[in-house]
């Protein structure tokens, strides 16, 4: 399908849709937590588990379903995944009780599981060779809309209407991208001419240089996730922060991340995806290292705190599609789908790390946060640096 430089595909705002509706019906629950809780007769420690079992099931079962279901074609693939995804949060409306409740998260988990890697395959697949960073950024773009957008909704729809509606909210969301999915996804991208060997699609997978983007993703997103997941707490040591400021601030450093993902697409067009990531990651690092300094001369103005959570959400933002199109040079587009299945696994894996890597820096000391997320970066930069050293392009199919 043949699509102008400068005009966004229809098939390109469907994935960005798709990619905001599985992440939005990720993390909307922590909205609404309490009154999930209090609908299902639960402690809110075990309405928690609805948001643990979804990313669990999300990254235990992703890269299986990129191999089980490898011969099925994307544009199928994806249509399928965002079907059984909408019907299990509208589904919602008809369950009583936290086990039905949890068994509809356990299905979302596992159709949200083919719904991202399969749109980040497509998007890498179908972009023209020099816009690749362009069209993963703009699958991303929808995921850091989920957190600036979609969450702050379900969680207003939840107060509004019950939070029941939450999950038909995010059940909307996939039926809108499923509308526009179905008829614009191009078949070509969809449908390959052939269809390899299980073992053909898994062998890119299997060489030190992807094991290295592997590594660089769990290091990279830990040494982010240690600092997001505590940030209230440093931000009231720094410039004694609450929680309406603290939602203002969010909000802008959540334009910072859309204004990083953006332009790191543009960046891996123009200077390949390794020379963005270590620009992106020494950012991340020097806003890391500043706001550590802040921590010392604390008390200080909002502002300059904000200043620096704006560059370290743009600089964060920025390395998901850096990566991605990183895996995607290494592994070749025949097994995209697969790439992109295990590199969103390794994401959660990071998530899961850094939330022990922030926890145990706070129990040292608020301040020691900024300084943990910027050794785990500055180790995700060495990594990269030592494996891409290695690395091979691997051979296209024509």
């Amino acid at each position: 399908m043949p699509t102008s430089s400068h005009r966004t595909p229809l098939w390109l705002a469907a994935l960005a849709l798709a990619a905001f509706a599985v992440q939005t019906d990720d993390f909307v629950i922590i909205g609404v937590l309490a009154a999930i809780a209090e609908g299902t007769h639960v402690s809110e420690t075990a309405a928690g588990q609805l948001v643990t079992a979804y990313s669990l099931i999300y990254a235990l079962t992703a890269p299986v379903w990129a191999v089980a279901l490898a011969r099925v074609p994307r544009r199928a693939l994806l249509v399928w995944a965002l079907t059984v995804f909408t019907a299990a949060n509208i589904a919602v409306l008809a369950v009583d009780g936290y086990w039905p409740l949890m068994a509809l998260r356990v299905v979302a988990a596992l159709a949200a599981a083919v719904v991202l890697p399969t749109a980040l395959a497509v998007a890498g697949a179908a972009a023209p060779a020099d816009r690749k960073g362009r069209y993963l950024a703009a699958v991303m773009t929808g995921l850091t809309g989920a957190i600036l957008i979609g969450v702050p909704a379900g969680t207003w729809i939840g107060a509004a209407f019950g939070w029941r509606a939450t999950f038909v909210f995010g059940g909307l969301l996939g039926a809108a991208a499923l509308l526009l999915a179905a008829p614009s996804l191009p078949r070509e991208s969809a449908e390959g001419a052939s269809a390899p060997s299980r073992t053909a699609l898994v062998r890119p997978l299997l060489n030190t240089a992807v094991a290295g983007v592997l590594a660089v993703t769990v290091l990279a997103v830990a040494g982010n996730l240690a600092f997001q997941t505590y940030i209230s707490v440093l931000l009231s040591g720094i410039a004694d922060v609450g929680p309406r400021l603290l939602a203002v601030l969010l909000v802008c450093a959540g334009a910072g991340g859309l204004a990083g993902t953006q332009a790191a697409g543009r960046l891996v067009d123009r200077f390949g995806a390794s020379a963005t990531f270590f620009t992106t990651g020494a950012l991340f690092c020097a806003a890391m290292a500043a706001l550590a300094g802040l921590w010392l001369l604390r008390p200080v103005p909002v502002a300059l705190a904000a200043v620096l959570l704006v560059g370290w959400s743009a600089a964060a933002w920025a390395i998901p599609p850096t990566l991605q199109a990183l895996m995607l040079s290494r592994t070749g587009t025949e097994a995209a789908t697969q790439a992109m299945a295990v590199h969103s696994a390794s994401v959660y894996v990071g998530a899961a790390a850094g939330g022990v890597a922030g926890g145990a820096a706070l129990s040292a000391g608020a301040g020691l946060l900024p300084v943990a997320a910027a050794v785990s970066m500055a180790l995700a930069l060495a990594v990269c640096g030592v494996t891409g050293r290695r690395a091979a392009v691997p051979a296209q199919s024509p």
